[in-house]
Order: structure tokens, then sequence, then C-alpha cells
């Protein structure tokens, strides 16, 4: 177990070292996006337009050696535009067929462009892909090559002619991620790797068979019942009818986070633990995973709209 995990370790910081080579700062975000595929999950990033989001995902398949497709959202796709369609084939002279033509969705990181740009109908193409693996056409159910991660961005700031994502897709998401603007030193790193005559090369530092290897490692770390425990309840409080809920819950809450909140704290607790190699989960790396965990999770009603409450605000009263 000790070796396999000192594996794991090597091998996350060069993955790590691999993305910094593109990426400067943004250490939570990156960290968070390698957290979610080693527990094969999806993540949300939420940033304005310029913060190397786009970058961030194709370097981190470049350093994985997986297969990386992009989708711009706009109003006017559609779900066929994603998942592919049924096109007709002449198979032999005078007869012909129904062959499925694969959309870009077939790969193993998929990368959803301002997601909330497009219509309700073909946001919804991406739900069976994110929580099944696979996607239904004409009635037929095409596997997903694994791994499958989806990477979805959008844009905090231009709300014309957007869709609010539905709460059954936010929940898909084992994470959101907020993409947040360099500081001074940043920046001025940023200007001087990026205004240069400079050709930077990413060195594969894993790949899928690594990928599953460590993904069954980190769900053998174990998670005291009283890590359990505190998780559920953590959970349980983000729901404004519960008894113990804090009074601003109470107030600026519709509906709390589902179990699956509980779930990604929990998983992400584990993988917390073994980055800093121990083998057992605490309550400390559960709060530490709170705000991604928990923040799209929380639907906020009237008044918490109005008021403009920030969810990582009440998450942090509720901690």
């Amino acid at each position: 177990m000790e070796q396999k995990a000192e594996q794991f370790r090597s091998t996350y910081n060069s993955i790590l070292s691999e993305i910094q080579k593109r990426i400067v700062g943004q250490t939570e975000v990156v960290e968070s996006v390698v957290d979610a595929l080693f527990l094969g999950g999806h993540v949300l990033l939420e940033g304005v337009p310029g913060l190397g989001k786009t970058l961030l995902v194709r370097t981190l398949a470049e350093a994985l050696e997986l297969q990386f497709s992009r989708i711009q959202f706009t109003p006017d796709l559609m779900p066929s535009d994603i998942l592919g369609t049924n096109i007709i084939v002449e198979t032999a002279p005078g007869q012909k067929s129904f062959s499925f033509q694969k959309g870009p969705i077939f790969t193993h990181i998929l990368l959803a462009d301002e997601i909330n740009r497009a219509t309700p109908k073909t946001q919804s193409a991406l739900l069976e892909a994110m929580q099944e693996r696979s996607v239904t056409v004409a009635g037929m159910k095409n596997d997903l090559e694994q791994p499958f991660y989806v990477l979805a961005t959008q844009n905090p700031i231009e709300m014309e002619g957007t869709y609010p994502l539905p709460e059954a897709q936010l929940d898909r998401f084992l994470y959101k991620v907020l993409v947040k603007f360099p500081d001074k030193s940043d920046l001025l790193a940023i200007l001087n790797k990026t205004t240069v005559d400079e050709n930077l090369q990413i060195k594969p530092a894993a790949n899928r068979e690594r990928i599953r290897e460590f993904t069954h490692l980190i769900l053998q770390v174990p998670a005291a019942e009283t890590v359990i425990s505190f998780a559920a309840q953590l959970v349980l409080r983000t729901h404004p009818d519960h008894a113990d809920a804090p009074s601003s819950i109470k107030q600026y809450v519709r509906f709390g986070s589902s179990p699956r909140g509980a779930q990604a704290l929990i998983l992400s607790a584990k993988i917390q633990a073994l980055k800093q190699g121990r083998f057992n989960a605490s309550t400390e790396d559960v709060i530490a995973a709170a705000l991604p965990s928990l923040r799209h999770r929380l639907i906020l009603n009237l008044e918490g709209l109005a008021e403009n409450i920030s969810p990582d605000t009440l998450i942090q009263q509720l901690l």
C-alpha cells in the first residue's frame, strides 16, 4: 500500500509539473481538475474569458496521453452535433443502410466550452454520457471509451443569450471551480512566458492504465465512521427544513445538497489524504473539499437571489 501510495504521489506531482509548464498560478484550479480526473468525476469551471481554461484542459490531455475534443456551445447547437447521428450509406450497388456517425463526445476528455450558451435541450444531451458513460441514439446504446471526463466552462458575466444549467446537470459535476483573475506576479509571469518565441513540449506523465490503477487505490483509503458522519451532517444541514440547519441556510436556501455532495466530500477527503502521505481521511480533508463540492448544489430561494447571496458564504458559515 505504501509503495502504491508513493507511486501515486510521484505521478500526481509529475502531472502538475507538466501542466505548470504552460499554466501560471491557478494552483487550486489545476489540482481540483486533476483530483476530479482520478476520482472519475466531471468539473465545471467558471471564470471570465482569457484565463487559460481551454489551455488547461488541452494540456491535461497531453500530459495523460488522452484523446481530447472541444465543443463550442452556441444557441443553435443541436444534440446530434454532440452525440452523432445515423447517416445513409451505400453498402452495395442498389443497397443502402443506416450507419452511426460518432460525434465529438466519443473521446476521453471533452471540453464543453461556454456550456450555458446552448439550449437546455442540447445541454441535456450530456446527461446520460456524464452519468452512464454511454449515449443512446435512435434507440441504440453506444458505450463511451473509458476514461471519460467532461470539463465544462461557463462565463459568469455575460448573461444575455445564456441558459442556466438545470439542477439535475449541475449535480452531476463533482466540482464547481472558480477560476480567478491572476495577481500581479502571475500576470507578469504569463506575459513573459507567452510573448516570446517558445514552444513548450508536454511530456506524458501517465496513461489510461495508470489512471484506472490509482482510481482503485483512492477508493481503498479508509474513512472513519466519524469522518463519514461529519460529511453526512454537513450535507444534511444544507437543507433548510433540517432541525439543525443554521439560520442563514433556512433564510436563503430553497434546496440543499443531494447525496452526490456527500459522496464528493468523502472521495475528495480520500485523495487529499493520499496526496499528503496519509492512509486515512480526516474531517479536515472534508472541510477542505466543502466549497468545490457543494457550492453548485445549493439552490437559493428568491430572497437569496435578490440579495445576491454567495453559496460560498453560506457554506463557510455552515462550516
